[in-house]
């Protein structure tokens, strides 16, 4: 079976790849599964708390993204990133300027995220065609004091920071400036002018979720995910599957930048199945969700409540609009969400 573009969906991460792991240490509280962005081992007094990840879908800012997807899903675990590893592949014909420039944006941006760049490898290789890195990072927490997923229960608010959409959009306005710039509504005018295109690729300045996981995870959430591949829907899912839960996510509720939105339409790509790296899921119990928004807020992110946990009995749901054709006009419809698939980035990228 040929596999699609993107990360394997959770059954096939089931079948061929959690179920081929044998060995298993005492030391390993935390281990691979759907929806767990960290592996956590016990070091007595502390927890050690690690994630892997690559990013490919980007060109231009592949130095930055590469620290903050990784450093961001440290965070989710309510964890500040201490150190961070960076296997750099890089096509043929790859310049010394090239290596340089990824080089100054991964260093520039751990000093702001305040990580550590500790070790890795660069080489030149036939084997990718644009430049692949995968970043390891590494943080510390007092023992049991992470934040888990598997914590969530009916009644618990789903909280998102942020907004939908940021690090597609923003790779979207970055890496294809060009044709934004050139393409025409049906009237013949610019579709995109000078202002949207800057913004969404500012959205690129927004990708790190360390504040806010840090913020959260002092007051105590029920899990965190960061919004990555698959979307928002994909990151509810899988917290879901973490918890053996059900929930309802209110569309309505999902906040979106208008220029996410037109270059969404643009492409053709659903904004709630879109890599949203700078976005974060937050489950709050009900008893501290006005406290845990605002210290989200006082670390200056926004939040906003976007869903509920329910039972799991009543699935993983979307409240969405829907046009009758009589006169009662717009109404409202719940749908299954279903499992993360190949990301939407993955139709832009192609192109």
């Amino acid at each position: 079976m040929i596999l699609d573009t993107g990360k394997l969906d959770s059954e096939l991460l089931k079948k061929i790849i959690f179920g081929k792991i044998k060995y298993k240490n005492d030391d390993v509280k935390v281990r691979p599964g759907i929806g767990e962005d960290c592996a956590v081992m016990d070091f007595g007094d502390f927890d050690c708390v690690m994630s892997t990840d690559p990013i490919s879908s980007a060109v231009n800012d592949i130095g930055r993204l590469a620290i903050h997807i990784t450093c961001n899903d440290i965070a989710s675990n309510g964890v500040q990133p201490l150190g961070i590893m960076l296997a750099v592949m890089l096509p043929e014909g790859t310049t010394d300027a090239d290596v340089e420039h990824i080089m100054t944006q991964a260093a520039e941006t751990a000093a702001e995220v305040k990580v550590e760049i500790i070790g890795g490898h660069t080489e030149i290789t036939p084997a990718v065609k644009q430049p692949v890195i995968v970043s390891t990072a590494i943080g510390k927490i007092t023992a049991g004091g992470s934040q888990s997923g598997n914590d969530m229960q009916p009644g618990d608010y789903i909280i998102m920071t942020k907004t939908a959409g940021l690090e597609g959009c923003g790779i979207a306005a970055t890496d294809h400036e060009e044709e934004l710039r050139t393409a025409k509504a049906p009237d013949g005018t610019p579709l995109f002018d000078d202002d949207e295109i800057r913004k969404a690729q500012g959205f690129l300045d927004q990708v790190s979720v360390v504040r806010e996981g840090v913020a959260a995870g002092n007051i105590g959430t029920h899990g965190m995910h960061d919004i990555t591949e698959g979307g928002i829907l994909g990151a509810v899912w899988e917290m879901c599957q973490i918890s053996g839960t059900g929930c309802e996510v209110w569309e309505d509720a999902v906040p979106a930048e208008p220029e996410a939105r037109k270059i969404c339409d643009y492409f053709g790509v659903n904004i709630l199945r879109l890599i949203s790296s700078g976005s974060m899921v937050i489950i709050a119990p009900a008893d501290v969700k006005n406290e845990m928004i605002k210290a989200i807020n006082d670390a200056g992110v926004n939040a906003a409540v976007i869903g509920v946990i329910k039972e799991a009995d009543q699935g993983i749901r979307m409240i969405t609009k829907t046009k009758t054709c009589g006169a009662e006009g717009e109404g409202r419809i719940s749908v299954a969400v279903d499992p993360p698939y190949a990301d939407e980035i993955y139709k832009i990228v192609k192109r």
